[in-house]
């Protein structure tokens, strides 16, 4: 036989060890894609990550076809009708094509690409451009394909327990320079008492089914009364809500000032993050059906130590409503990776 053939078909040889695989494919790809209206597009440089599962029968996946599948996609209409980048809908084209060509029972792809936006200093005014992380997921099964939206985005957040211990202390000084309980209440609600910070990394993951008959997903398995547009902005904007304070990379120093001061008042350890952006979440898309999924990560970079510190929480959205409308706490957290399963359920 000669090497060209065998080269072609080597990939549906069997296996010497026949045991299936989860997950293969190619990762780290990385494409320079446009998004917008026509004529007011913007460059973006995206991640791919698209993966299939391998059955036991079948030695390995046709690797080239994953990259002319994104190239193929990338070619085509990207996004349609709007400035925002819909990572997901790119996600779930390259799936649902990559699924076919693979002929695998189920596909996934992961984008992530760096979002600008321009926006004012608090104080001062003065424009900057801010960098985000937008995710798109999707998994695509025979029975329909289920997207995840996703951002990532910067703050600051301010240590409660610290800023509790300089406070008694500032309070035990103040008592003992001749200011009565009045007077040095009046003080530590006026005066922003000092605490240690860290530089947060807050994410968000929205998720919402996609049924093979085409539906667009809003409204998922649950019946939402209403469609619901997820943007990336509003979602932007509930992870930084969630921290201490919003964090701008040019700043006067009246803005400087600002940040610190709105920070130093808002205390919250990274627990505090991930739970206000959960009951963010349930407030904001409050539209969206039980069954779509929400996943908070909180990741505070420390000053004052050598390590880091996370916070995590994932579920459906019928699980925090009956935890926060009931405060009924589920027996099972729904998870990323279950949920994106349950497509071929």
């Amino acid at each position: 036989m000669p090497t060209s053939q065998t080269a072609l078909d080597v990939q549906n040889q069997l296996p010497p060890v026949p045991v299936a695989l989860t997950r293969v494919g190619v990762a780290g790809v990385e494409k320079l894609i446009r998004v917008g209206r026509p004529g007011h597009e913007i460059p973006y440089l995206a991640t791919f990550e698209t993966v299939v599962d391998l059955g036991p029968n079948q030695k390995g996946a046709h690797m080239s076809r994953f990259e002319e599948v994104v190239n193929a996609a990338i070619a085509e209409e990207v996004v349609a009708g709007g400035p925002v980048l819909r990572a997901e809908d790119l996600a779930r084209r390259v799936a649902v094509v990559i699924r076919d060509r693979q002929g695998a029972r189920r596909a996934e792809v992961r984008v992530s690409a760096r979002y600008p936006e321009e926006r004012p200093a608090p104080v001062s005014g003065i424009p900057s451009q801010e960098l985000f992380t937008l995710h798109g997921i999707a998994v695509a099964t025979e029975a329909g394909t289920r997207t995840v939206t996703g951002v990532t985005a910067q703050g600051i957040t301010a240590c409660p327990c610290a800023q509790e211990h300089l406070r008694d202390g500032a309070g035990r000084g103040l008592a003992e320079a001749g200011f009565d309980d009045e007077q040095i209440a009046t003080i530590l609600d006026v005066v922003p008492v000092a605490t240690h910070n860290q530089r947060g990394l807050g994410t968000l993951y929205l998720g919402r089914i996609n049924e093979a008959a085409g539906t667009n997903g809003d409204g998922g398995e649950g019946g939402a009364s209403h469609p619901v547009d997820v943007d990336a902005i509003d979602m932007v904007r509930l992870v930084e809500g969630s921290m201490s304070s919003e964090i701008y990379e040019l700043m006067k120093r009246s803005d400087e000032g600002s940040v610190v001061e709105k920070a130093h008042r808002n205390p919250r350890f990274v627990e505090d993050c991930v739970r206000e952006l959960l009951r963010s979440v349930v407030e904001r898309f409050g539209g969206l059906s039980d069954d779509a999924f929400v996943l908070a990560r909180q990741e505070n970079l420390e000053t004052i130590h050598q390590h880091d510190v996370v916070a995590e929480r994932s579920g459906t959205l019928g699980e925090l409503r009956a935890e926060l409308g009931r405060g009924v706490e589920p027996a099972h957290h729904t998870s990323l990776r279950e949920w994106l399963d349950a497509a071929g359920s």
